[in-house]
């Protein structure tokens, strides 16, 4: 059966899926949980791709079929494990071609039915970026460096608001210290497909809440729609004391690595200025991490007042914080939410 993304999404919760294209590709973005079962691996997929710009189609065809025949016997024990005792699944390749139609020939052969996705992988791309551009109901909570946005997220969350963490799915924390004691960060490719698999638990009539954020966080791109989406809706900013702030800073930094916080640093000399960096170097050496980063939010503070210019008019409301009570905090934004002083 040949599956539209829609019937994709529904079914891919009763069955497994199998993504058959290279390791390489799939690192590079993927579905998530899928299997990831190469009909032909990074180095048999280049040979075939050779094949064909030198000698066509159907020798190239000829080519992948005799480097997939003597792996043939495995991929197939690795389809029946992933199927498990229902015996069926869902494959899919790139664009819904040769590779997922084949697999799934082998694999039926192997008494496995088989479902592939009309379109493939790009098909569900396509589908992501649609459902990307959307009206979204988005808040969004903004605050200087160190306010604590992402606790205040939490804890919204926790009383049954819709919220997004986008660092979280970002695996970094936005700033040029954001990757420090953070995994890997993924593509922006599997960014944006984490993303959407989000966006797809949510009531797209409901609130969702999200942290400000730039288009870029880290290494990672926000989609551009969505980022578009994001700065046409309503702010509510976050206050808290600097004093609180370089509290809630050296708790979370002061653990890192302290020759990894100094490269770290070293990428922000220019705006910084060299006086401002040579003062938080000294500290960080000398393990003063209040002094370090009371010195550093001299930037990011002042990159915060810049951006308020171009968002002023989106501001609906401040909300004060003293940085210990975070449940309280998110009833107060609910609060104002429910009595209409926010729409």
């Amino acid at each position: 059966m040949v599956l539209s993304v829609e019937d994709f999404l529904k079914l891919r919760n009763e069955l497994p899926v199998i993504d058959v294209r290279s390791e390489g590709e799939y690192d590079a973005g993927h579905i998530p949980n899928t299997v990831n079962i190469p009909l032909l691996n990074n180095e048999q997929r280049a040979i075939v791709g050779l094949t064909y710009k030198q000698h066509g189609r159907q020798e190239a065809i000829r080519t992948g079929f005799r480097l997939v025949g003597p792996g043939l016997a495995q991929l197939m024990e690795q389809a029946e494990a992933v199927a498990g005792s229902r015996r069926e699944l869902i494959v899919h390749c790139w664009r819904g071609g040769m590779r997922s139609d084949y697999f799934s020939r082998f694999a039926e052969m192997a008494l496995v039915r088989c479902h592939t996705l009309k379109g493939g992988y790009k098909a569900y791309r396509r589908h992501a970026q649609e459902y990307f551009a959307k009206s979204w109901k988005l808040k969004i909570l903004g605050g200087y460096t160190g306010s604590g946005k992402t606790e205040i997220l939490k804890a919204l969350k926790q009383q049954g608001e819709q919220v997004i963490d986008l660092e979280a799915l970002a695996r970094h924390k936005g700033s040029v210290f954001g990757g420090l004691m953070m995994p890997p960060q993924p593509t922006s490719e599997q960014f944006e497909n984490d993303l959407f698999e989000e966006l797809l638990k949510l009531d797209e009539h409901r609130n969702i809440w999200v942290e400000d954020e730039s288009i870029a966080i880290g290494k990672v791109f926000l989609p551009q729609v969505f980022w578009k989406r994001m700065n046409e809706c309503e702010v509510i900013e976050l206050n808290a004391d600097k004093s609180v702030r370089v509290h809630r800073l050296v708790k979370e930094y002061a653990q890192a690595d302290p020759n990894q916080f100094l490269i770290a640093l070293e990428k922000i000399i220019t705006r910084l200025g060299n006086q401002h960096y040579q003062c938080a170097r000294n500290f960080v050496v000398e393990g003063k991490w209040t002094e370090a980063i009371d010195c550093i939010l001299t930037y990011y503070d002042k990159a915060y007042r810049n951006g308020l210019i171009r968002k002023q008019q989106r501001i609906q409301h401040k909300i004060a914080w003293d940085g210990k009570n975070s449940e309280q905090t998110a009833k107060a934004i609910m609060d104002l939410y429910k009595e209409n002083i926010i729409t």
